[in-house]
């Protein structure tokens, strides 16, 4: 009964609208993927189904170096990032109304609202300001202080959802407020963390413009190597990195959503003490 209004409600204007909206944002991706294995040199002449190019990027060391740099930056940024995300969502969500909240939560939320260009610019004269030489710690850093309000913002809406009863029943039992924490609130809130980790993860992955500002000689990222090449012209190896990143990121979403609702779920089933 309630799926006859919603529909009734998909005229042919709307189906179209959809179709549209859908096709101009995804056949671009899907053109790239199938012309990824494409024989030809050339990127506009289909040659046949092939699987050279993906061959050709595991032979190229400087892709692979690349690749290998990007991982590295995006394992220690995101696992730094869920450390200090998770951190700042607890002092957010537990520690009430103290002195300086408004600032802390507006100065972590800036990187949500503020342009990737000037978050870019400002890590650079800081690093210049501190004479930092810039190499991988400082496109961490950067990516780290980049990622680190996403994950807040996954983790703080679990912890606002979550029975505070639980870890005050925990008190009552001769827990410390962090030990409370680490045996009762950490396994409730782990699926939120993991999920925080994997977005932290997949937006280092994909950032170009602040690792541009932050990177030096030999600690460029794949992002950054795909970008100098394809400003010489776009080879069919670069439509086979991409479609590996595509595919790679896809899966993380699909395993982060799924981790968010495992989440979601546990929450609704945790009856309070």
């Amino acid at each position: 009964m309630m799926a006859r209004p919603a529909l009734a409600r998909l005229s042919p204007f709307n189906i179209t609208s959809l179709a549209l909206g859908l096709a101009f944002l995804y056949l671009p991706i899907v053109i790239l993927v199938i012309y990824s294995f494409n024989a030809s040199r050339l990127v506009t002449v289909w040659g046949g189904w092939s699987l050279r190019w993906y061959m050709a990027f595991f032979n190229d060391e400087a892709m692979l170096s690349a690749l290998a740099m990007s991982l590295r930056v995006a394992a220690v940024s995101a696992t730094a990032a869920t450390i200090l995300g998770t951190l700042a969502a607890v002092a957010l969500t537990r520690a009430g109304s103290f002195h300086g909240r408004t600032l802390f939560s507006g100065m972590l939320y800036a990187p949500l609202v503020m342009p990737e260009v000037i978050t870019g610019l400002s890590l650079l004269l800081l690093f210049v300001a501190v004479d930092a030489q810039r190499g991988f710690w400082t496109v961490t850093i950067a990516h780290t202080t980049l990622t680190m309000c996403f994950v807040t913002v996954v983790v703080q809406s679990r912890l606002g959802s979550l029975d505070r009863s639980l870890e005050e029943a925990a008190m009552d039992l001769g827990c410390d407020p962090f030990l409370a924490f680490v045996k009762v609130t950490l396994p409730l809130i782990l699926p939120s963390v993991v999920a925080g980790w994997m977005l932290a993860f997949t937006l280092s992955m994909d950032d170009v413009v602040i690792a541009s500002f932050t990177t030096g000689p030999g600690s460029t990222t794949l992002p950054i190597r795909i970008y100098s090449e394809v400003r010489l012209g776009v080879k069919p190896e670069i439509n086979a990195i991409c479609t590996l990143i595509v595919g790679s990121i896809a899966v993380v979403i699909v395993a982060a959503s799924l981790v968010s609702k495992l989440s979601s779920r546990q929450g609704e089933n945790a009856a309070p003490l």
